[in-house]
């Protein structure tokens, strides 16, 4: 068995700290917010120009900056990328957009993935661990190595304080395809997502539900000032970072899917 990776250590960690991870509350969408402020403002409306130009959707694996923090960029290398305080030290899969910068808002462009998934139970506040310890234990069990990040999809969820999804699920994703085949695994389904165009804000703070809303608020006050853009599927978010983070350096995005609101149908 090849030997398991830092970023699958770093994201296994142990149950309690798992716990810790997927049950904090409140993150923030502005990367110059107070880290002792846990993460809970929003990214200062207006004090940075937005850009409200119509644009096009970016080739697959790429962005194009629409909004929010116009400067904020990311530095490094696949495996090493930094975004002031935040940083990330796992690969992400190939043909994969460069995450978004805490505070800034981005249309991207996904190629397919292969990924491994898992419906969650309860809550997802609730109910992570439980999806979370299936997915390490089947890359373990295939010697596939830990990749960034964690993707969850909520069907159902609306922004409003308190609302919950009807259905959720966790991936993890792999870095190529051929790393195994698709097909069912117990309750893990290895399955290749179709590619989608997303708008994204990036998010800097502890995961939780309400932070997932916070960011669901911020790109439906955007979408509302850029009608050329319609959603086209439901929404996800994208979690970086492992227990070893401290939870106000955690790096995140939240997404929806898009198209252009003269397109008749689009991808997911």
């Amino acid at each position: 068995m090849k030997p398991i990776s830092r970023g699958v250590v770093a994201w296994a960690g142990c149950v309690g700290m798992c716990s810790v991870l997927w049950s904090c509350s409140a993150w923030s969408g502005d990367r110059a917010v107070d880290a002792r402020d846990e993460g809970q403002a929003e990214v200062k409306s207006e004090t940075r120009a937005e850009s409200v130009a119509a644009v096009q959707a970016p080739a697959p694996g790429e962005a194009k900056r629409v909004g929010g923090d116009l400067l904020a960029k990311v530095t490094g290398t696949d495996g090493n990328y930094r975004a002031g305080s935040c940083f990330i030290d796992t690969p992400l899969p190939k043909g994969y957009p460069l995450p978004t910068p805490p505070g800034a808002i981005e249309i991207k462009s996904y190629p397919s993935v292969r990924r491994a998934v898992v419906k969650g139970s309860e809550t997802p506040d609730a109910g992570m661990n439980d999806t979370f310890w299936p997915l390490f234990n089947h890359i373990k069990k295939h010697d596939i190595a830990m990749t960034s990040p964690v993707e969850m999809d909520f069907e159902g969820l609306k922004a409003e304080k308190g609302a919950q999804p009807t259905e959720w699920s966790m991936a993890f994703l792999y870095r190529t395809p051929e790393l195994n085949e698709t097909g069912q695994e117990k309750n893990v389904t290895v399955e290749d997502s179709a590619p989608m165009t997303v708008v994204s804000v990036g998010m800097k703070g502890n995961y939780s539900m309400k932070l997932v809303r916070s960011g669901m608020e911020q790109i439906e006050a955007w979408l509302a000032r850029n009608p050329e853009w319609k959603p086209a599927g439901s929404w996800r978010t994208l979690y970086y970072n492992g227990p070893a983070i401290r939870f106000w350096n955690k790096w995140a995005e939240v997404q929806l899917p898009v198209k252009a609101a003269s397109t008749a149908s689009g991808a997911r």
